[in-house]
């Protein structure tokens, strides 16, 4: 399996991440891809992508939280070190306004840039979206360029999968929410086909059921691909070979 979304870097793991690791290794877990958040945890990221060696891929952006009166300093940061590494995608970039909505239009510029900046590189994306679906698309809308990614931590509609299909090349990221009651997410999937579907934990949050309301790690996706299994009637296995053809396709991994 591959985890396409874990924070592994965060202080949540500082004290024991060699166990997390041998963890998910035990699991099932070949590669784990860490997204960026801004530029206070590069540094940490980028020591953890180091310690981690080739288990582990690195993405740079400018999380949608963290657009404040720095806006502009930070994105210029994502742009001056997009070099410094073979990073396998952009991200985790998008709209969140379910925090605040006092920097909304700042928001809409900086993920149109990120955006843009990918379909130049021709890298992936990662986009982050919360309580913003209707912005999302127009800001996609306005780059109009050819665009690749995933959309992490999916809880939609069939009708908004429908529309992220017209909007480029994407997946849908699926992560530990599919196993909690009564989750929408859970009767989407029984149309969304298993090749656009991506495994994700987004660790050390959104921890699956049986582990709710615990520090999520990357070992638990496991319970993400058999909730799907379940759902699609397909076997686990075959959750994880599509999921991992998928990921590797995308963010160009050789594991």
């Amino acid at each position: 399996m591959i985890d396409t979304h874990s924070h592994l870097y965060s202080e949540e793991f500082r004290d024991d991440l060699d166990e997390v690791v041998e963890r998910a290794r035990q699991a099932g877990v070949s590669h784990v891809i860490m997204p960026g958040i801004d530029s206070s945890c590069h540094h940490d990221m980028l020591a953890a992508a180091d310690r981690l060696g080739s288990w582990a891929s690195v993405a740079v952006g400018l999380h949608p939280t963290s657009v404040d009166l720095r806006w502009k300093d930070e994105l210029q940061f994502v742009f001056d070190h997009l070099g410094d590494l073979d990073f396998c995608a952009i991200g985790e970039i998008g709209l969140d306004y379910y925090w605040s909505r006092e920097f909304e239009e700042q928001q809409k510029e900086v993920f149109e840039a990120q955006l843009a900046l990918a379909a130049d590189k021709d890298l992936p994306v990662i986009i982050h979206s919360r309580e913003a679906t209707e912005d999302i698309f127009n800001c996609i809308k306005r780059v109009n360029k050819p665009l690749r990614g995933v959309f992490h931590a999916f809880a939609g509609s069939v009708e908004t999968w429908q529309r992220i299909q017209r909007a480029g090349d994407f997946k849908v990221g699926i992560g530990g929410v599919v196993t909690f009651k009564n989750a929408h997410i859970a009767e989407s999937l029984k149309e969304i086909p298993l090749e656009e579907i991506l495994l994700e934990t987004d660790s050390p949050y959104l921890t699956p059921v049986p582990f709710r309301g615990r520090r999520n790690e990357s070992a638990y996706v496991r319970y993400t691909a058999e909730k799907i299994a379940s759902v699609k009637g397909v076997s686990t296995e075959e959750v994880d070979h599509a999921t991992s053809r998928s990921a590797a396709a995308l963010f160009g991994l050789f594991c």
